[in-house]
């Protein structure tokens, strides 16, 4: 399993240092959550803020779109230097015409759900995206309780993309930590976005390596 740090939790007055500890920790993705305030109860930051911190670290950069209307902010968050971009199903944008907009800038297109919208709701873009996230917490702040009765949609998810021989990753992001990764693993989770489990950790390092050992 892939580990990526959910950068909510980092230390913001120190963006870029965190992204590099995280990258010398064993970091396979960055996982930066952007919200808007509108879609989401919560600000983070921007496409300005991401071009700057890129620099940073060459791992890729895992950009979860929490905003309404992501359509219309896809070519600025390429141009910051995206290389996965995910948005909502249950956003104001067109999926299709949303992912052919990020796919046609060779960037990585997913789509998310939250913890009501069932997995069937993207069944008919699977064979368009390279990846699905699933929402293990309702999205907006960080530090939730891990919601196990998502799995499920992760099982779903994954019966589907087997059936359609599809080349599709299943991402996991909400209270993921030590105690339930194993369960993540089982139900078919190839990326889990860690935010306190790491960040928190008196050992970054050690921390990632326990989490992939753990879900082996």
């Amino acid at each position: 399993m892939l580990i990526a740090p959910s950068l909510l939790s980092c230390d913001f007055s120190r963006f870029g240092d965190e992204i590099k500890r995280m990258d010398e920790a064993g970091a396979d993705y960055m996982h930066l959550d952007v919200m808007d305030g509108h879609f989401v109860p919560n600000i983070t930051f921007g496409a300005p803020v991401m071009k700057y911190v890129r620099k940073f670290s060459d791992k890729v950069f895992d950009v979860h779109l929490m905003i309404s209307e992501p359509l219309r902010y896809i070519d600025d968050f390429c141009d910051a230097g995206a290389d996965i971009i995910t948005f909502h199903i249950e956003s104001d944008s067109d999926p299709a015409e949303t992912i052919e907009k990020i796919k046609s800038r060779n960037v990585k297109a997913g789509l998310v759900i939250k913890p009501k919208t069932p997995a069937e709701s993207v069944f008919e873009y699977l064979d368009k995206v390279d990846m699905v996230l699933v929402m293990t917490v309702e999205p907006g702040f960080g530090g939730q309780s891990f919601m196990a009765d998502m799995l499920p949609k992760v099982e779903a998810l994954k019966a589907e993309i087997k059936r359609r021989h599809l080349d599709v990753i299943i991402e996991a992001d909400g209270g993921i930590g030590a105690g339930n990764i194993a369960d993540c693993a089982r139900a078919g989770v190839d990326v889990a976005v860690a935010g306190t489990a790491v960040f928190k950790a008196e050992n970054p390092k050690e921390a990632i390596s326990q989490l992939k050992q753990l879900a082996m």
